[in-house]
């Protein structure tokens, strides 16, 4: 959402090619409208399969990563921008696409699934699934040099600690990094890990290893309260593994908790968004009807109230809401998106009024 309530996000298929695509849902005059802005083509270097949510870069503009396409099929990193010098109307206003940069299996990476993300300094770092020195995924950083973009990995999963990064990390003000994995571990079901930069390199830190109860398959990655508690969720893979959970510093060590399981077993698989009151939100993988749902986990006295917003039903309200949401504020309204469902079946973009309650 950028400041003026517009929404963007990305399909994984469809587009004129069949690529997938870049879309803007404006609020004009108490209506909205989608505005398709960009599809990605899989021809020459150009990217294909965005997974990854966008982000709004410091110049306003859009950034993200695509799953394939590229000089290798490993995946690319992208801008895009409105075109210079044109006047026109946003329907007719399609984006112009950068590519930062085409990724390189071995080398810095291959496959990223998850969103990026801009430090203070304007650096922009994100993760891949896939590649690496030991084909179990990357953490890489892109610093600009004048108008190109240099990419390394900064860190190579594998070897006993985390594997195959599903999400994007998160950088507190110190400039350490912090994220999930969806596998790995001395349980194999997952880590979440700190990254710190030093004057040899970074050092990677694993502050949880899933074990089962708390949680496993971590697709989701990780968000900041403002006291520096971090939050996020796990899918899970059967009967009481899905949960929302709580690392907090600690005397230089890292408290885990466990704040909610989910009864169905599945959990939220994209990173939660929490709201200036320190609620939580995302979506399940269960239900009412078995189609999913949208929650709210809020602080209390001495816990944390978990609270149903919506059940799908798997009609035209859509089915599967495995992506990220957004919310204005408390009392606000939260948007997200569907992976089903709808009137064609391809997934909806809904909205729930959360003042309405």
């Amino acid at each position: 959402m950028d400041r003026h309530g517009n929404l963007y996000g990305t399909t994984v298929y469809g587009g004129t090619a069949g690529y997938g695509n870049i879309y803007e849902l404006a609020h004009v005059n108490g209506s909205w409208i989608l505005y398709p802005l960009y599809s990605f083509t899989h021809q020459g270097d150009d990217g294909c399969y965005p997974r990854a949510g966008l982000t709004i870069g410091p110049d306003g503009t859009l950034f993200g990563a695509t799953e394939g396409g590229g000089k290798s099929d490993a995946g690319t990193l992208f801008n895009l921008k409105p075109p210079a010098h044109v006047e026109c109307a946003a329907a007719l206003c399609p984006r112009t696409e950068t590519i930062l940069h085409s990724f390189a299996e071995e080398h810095d990476g291959s496959n990223p699934e998850g969103n990026v993300v801009f430090d203070s300094q304007g650096n922009l770092y994100g993760t891949t699934y896939f590649g690496g020195r030991y084909y179990s995924g990357t953490v890489y950083k892109a610093t600009r040099s004048g108008g190109t973009w240099n990419v390394s990995a900064i860190y190579k999963f594998g070897t006993g600690h985390g594997e195959f990064p599903q999400a994007g990390v998160v950088p507190d003000s110190a400039g350490n990094l912090y994220g999930t994995t969806s596998e790995g571990g001395p349980y194999g079901n997952g880590t979440a890990f700190e990254l710190s930069p030093s004057e040899g390199g970074w050092i990677e830190n694993d502050l949880h290893y899933f074990g089962g109860d708390d949680g496993c398959f971590v697709s989701a990655g990780l968000v900041f309260d403002r006291a520096g508690n971090l939050y996020g969720g796990t899918w899970g893979r059967g009967s009481s593994c899905g949960t929302i959970f709580e690392l907090s510093p600690q005397g230089g060590d890292w408290n885990f908790t466990t704040l909610y399981t989910f009864p169905g077993g599945a959990g939220p698989a994209s990173t939660l968004a929490i709201d200036a009151a320190g609620n939580l939100y995302g979506g399940g993988g269960v239900g009412t009807y078995g189609q999913g749902n949208v929650f709210e986990l809020s602080p209390s006295a001495g816990g944390w109230t978990y609270t149903d917003l919506y059940d799908f039903t798997g009609g035209n309200d859509g089915s599967g809401p495995s992506s990220s949401v957004a919310v204005t504020g408390p009392g606000g309204y939260l948007y997200g998106t569907t992976l089903y469902g709808g009137s064609d079946g391809y997934g909806v973009i809904y909205q729930i009024d959360l003042g309405a309650r």
